[in-house]
């Protein structure tokens, strides 16, 4: 399989232009010009910040992308921001469905589906994520939650579109709260969505798409999680907001 490995950055909510603007220096001057090609980095930056941050690793070989997106192409919505308005600044992907935008603002698969559709109709790449919070993993539903999300969110996709995918899973309970899945439990869920990828289209199709794992993941555990067969990289939260320690979970992969 030639799939690609990646290590994203999520920014979340944070950082006023100028610090992440220095915060992206900083990662490039750490990566230098990257050469194993079949290593992807990518910031997923607040809006604010893509033209800019797009602008500094122009010819770096490392990406940009968007938290969120419209289902909507234009018009008046404001506030909003569509895939087109994305890919204008220069950035190359964008987050949909990560489990913040499931959460606390209620987007559900069939909202996730036209946001995924929207995306990829305006030549966005889509790091799509699906994950379980705690009560489905403690009354083991876990691969059913997931199941549900990649089916209804993902799986209506025609193969050729399919194939500017990347998945996040993320196990929702271990965001943010220092809990991270062991790397069994990460490996265990990723080869369960690479067994629904080929139920849905094909082996093929499944070997080449990336899975990336997110949820605490930080340099002391990188190395650990990323070595799990069916481990592509990592959706990088708190620790893609510190130069030295994303660069050292990009480090990590293999």
């Amino acid at each position: 399989d030639m799939r690609k490995k990646i290590i994203a950055g999520n920014w979340k909510m944070n950082l006023g232009v100028g610090e992440g603007y220095r915060l992206a220096g900083e990662i490039l001057r750490m990566l230098g010009k990257r050469k194993d090609n079949d290593k992807g980095v990518i910031l997923c930056t607040p809006y604010i910040h893509l033209k800019g941050v797009s602008d500094i690793l122009n010819g770096s070989g490392m990406g940009t992308g968007a938290q969120n997106c419209s289902d909507k192409i234009d018009g008046a919505l404001t506030g909003e921001i569509s895939a087109t308005m994305i890919l204008s600044t220069g950035a190359q992907w964008v987050i949909i469905g990560h489990s913040e935008r499931r959460t606390l603002f209620g987007e559900d698969d069939a909202l996730l589906f036209r946001k995924t559709n929207a995306a990829l109709d305006a030549g966005l790449s889509v790091i799509f994520c699906c994950g379980e919070v705690l009560n489905e993993r403690e009354k083991g539903i876990h691969f059913e939650t997931v199941r549900r999300q990649l089916t209804d969110g993902l799986f209506g996709l025609p193969a050729t579109k399919f194939g500017k995918v990347v998945i996040a899973y993320e196990p929702v309970w271990a965001i943010g709260s220092g809990i991270t899945a062991s790397p069994a439990q990460a490996q265990e869920m990723h080869r369960f969505i690479r067994k629904l990828i080929a139920e849905a289209y094909n082996e093929p199709t499944a070997g080449n798409t990336t899975i990336l794992y997110g949820g605490s993941c930080k340099s002391s555990n990188a190395a650990e999680l990323f070595a799990g067969a069916d481990v592509d990289g990592g959706l990088i939260g708190g620790a893609s907001l510190k130069a030295t320690e994303f660069c050292a979970i990009v480090g990590s992969l293999k």
